[in-house]
């Protein structure tokens, strides 16, 4: 009797996890319906590993927000699911020290809020051209004061270059 018992309380305790696990499952799956087959294949061979990720349509293609090797990041793919880069946010002091000092001259009166480092996939140019930029990596950085929020483009090799305004 004990027997059919402990038989019984152990296919009830695995036929329950068995249905939880069921239903994380459904859960991750409707998170990715909507973005396509080879974005997603893409991202899980580029990113193996990547931890809490969130999936959402942009204006130019799909976003993947992610957490790998302790490093929250972003990345985009165009409407057909091609790779286009990644983003992630950086120190301040990750900047050339020539491009800091640049800044600092350039704008005395701002404060520097976020910085973004961008790096492009390769032989992709969609992204690039949303974005100003004809390096493979480049660095944006939000410059704040009283009246106005601006952000300029850092290229590896120091250059600094207004970008936009933001308010």
């Amino acid at each position: 009797m004990k027997k059919i018992i402990l038989t019984a309380a152990v296919a009830v305790t695995l036929c329950t996890s068995a249905f939880a696990i069921d239903k994380e499952k459904a859960k991750a799956e409707s998170k990715t319906s909507n973005v396509s087959y080879q974005a997603l294949n893409q991202f899980e061979a580029q990113f193996s590993g990547a931890e809490n990720v969130n999936w959402s349509s942009t204006n130019f293609g799909e976003k993947a927000e992610f957490v790998l090797d302790d490093v929250k990041m972003s990345a985009f793919y165009n409407r057909t699911g091609e790779f286009l880069g990644t983003t992630q946010a950086v120190a301040y002091k990750k900047l050339p020290s020539s491009a800091k000092k640049e800044i600092e001259s350039r704008y005395k009166d701002y404060t520097v809020g976020e910085v973004i480092k961008y790096e492009s996939a390769e032989n992709t140019d969609g992204l690039d051209r949303l974005l100003g930029s004809v390096e493979p990596v480049a660095y944006f950085v939000d410059l704040k004061n009283n009246n106005e929020e601006i952000v300029v483009r850092v290229t590896p090799q120091a250059g600094v270059y207004y970008y936009t305004k933001l308010k």
